[in-house]
């Protein structure tokens, strides 16, 4: 398991390094999707395979829309790749920046600390992910609720901006 969490939390690692490195809309998407995917293995790994599901779920829908958008908003002919000098520049200099950090922080990590949700407590009736969801809509429902009539306002938002100039309230005077 711990070879397994590892190679989950070195994915999330490369992952946000080539979203960070990659001026292209297209391969940064990319990135975030295997960000969204190695994130929710470690929340898996760590006992949470419902909110792991839910969250990739809602994560990857997200990102269609903003990839829609990006892609819409941003057509290169020849977009930037993971080959390209500058990105691979900028790649080698975080995945460095992520090692010199790494190592002066490194001490008193180790593997055994790296326990799941479900070893913590042996005779609970919930296990740990489902008591969160629950609480999350039992105690914050209506901000969950307000939250998305705002994420459906940025949407419509969104829709009016891109549209163009040509129609819409955004045309020239």
């Amino acid at each position: 398991m711990t070879y397994i969490m590892s190679l989950f939390l070195l994915g999330l690692v490369l992952g946000l390094v080539a979203v960070a490195s990659n001026p292209s809309p297209y391969f940064a998407a990319l990135g975030l999707v295997v960000v969204a995917g190695m994130g929710c293995g470690v929340l898996v790994g760590h006992g949470g395979p419902f909110l792991s599901l839910v969250l990739f779920l809602i994560y990857l829908g997200g990102m269609l829309v903003v990839f829609a958008y990006s892609t819409a908003l941003a057509a290169e002919p020849f977009p930037e790749s993971f080959g390209s000098r500058s990105v691979l520049l900028y790649m080698g200099l975080y995945v460095a920046g992520v090692i010199v950090v790494s190592s002066t922080l490194w001490g008193g990590w180790y593997e055994a600390s790296w326990v799941s949700a479900e070893e913590l407590g042996d005779f609970s009736v919930f296990r740990g992910d489902m008591g969160g969801v629950a609480l999350m809509y039992a105690s914050g429902g209506g901000m969950l609720v307000m939250s998305a009539w705002v994420l459906l306002l940025t949407l419509f938002v969104v829709l009016e901006l891109t549209r163009g100039l040509s129609r819409g309230m955004l045309r020239a005077v």
